[in-house]
């Protein structure tokens, strides 16, 4: 893992404040070059810091609003091969390994309450899924979030 300096946890701030600042921007409000913030961006690129580029789009938007959690409990063995399954299926926009005695926790996105029965349906027939629950959201408390880490971060460098 890459160790963060100061300059990388600031800049890591501003683009958690501002995830559409260009480096021109960026290297304006940090006071640094744009040589600068650039070569540190591909640096934290490579390392791993950052996640996906992928922009967050609106799953209701795309006409599928109704998401829900499905806990799904496996085969421990089969574990490979059903995360290949999952992973064919549209509907599954996020899944996390969990410890406990929930398996995966697997994120959906249906159009209607038929398409999320049928989607629970098609996760349960995956060979060695033994058990699903499924939990609606009803709403967003807190979403995905790194600004309050990055201050503790810098407070602590």
């Amino acid at each position: 893992m890459t160790m963060l300096d100061r300059t990388d946890l600031e800049l890591l701030s501003a683009l958690s404040t501002d995830p559409r600042a260009t480096v021109v921007a960026l290297a304006e409000r940090l006071g640094l070059s744009r040589n600068t913030v650039q070569a540190r961006m591909a640096r934290l690129d490579r390392s791993g810091v950052f996640l996906s580029f992928e922009r967050a789009i609106s799953a209701s938007a795309l006409g599928f609003p109704i998401e829900a959690f499905i806990s799904v409990m496996v085969r421990q063995a089969d574990l490979p091969r059903i995360r290949a399954e999952l992973a064919g299926v549209p509907e599954v926009v996020q899944a996390d390994g969990l410890s406990g005695q929930v398996d995966l926790l697997v994120r959906v996105a249906c159009r209607d309450t038929q398409h999320l029965f049928d989607t629970d349906g098609r996760i349960l027939s995956i060979d060695g899924v033994e058990r699903t629950e499924t939990s609606l959201i009803m709403g967003e408390v807190i979403g995905y979030r790194v600004a309050p880490l990055i201050e503790m971060a810098s407070r602590e460098s």
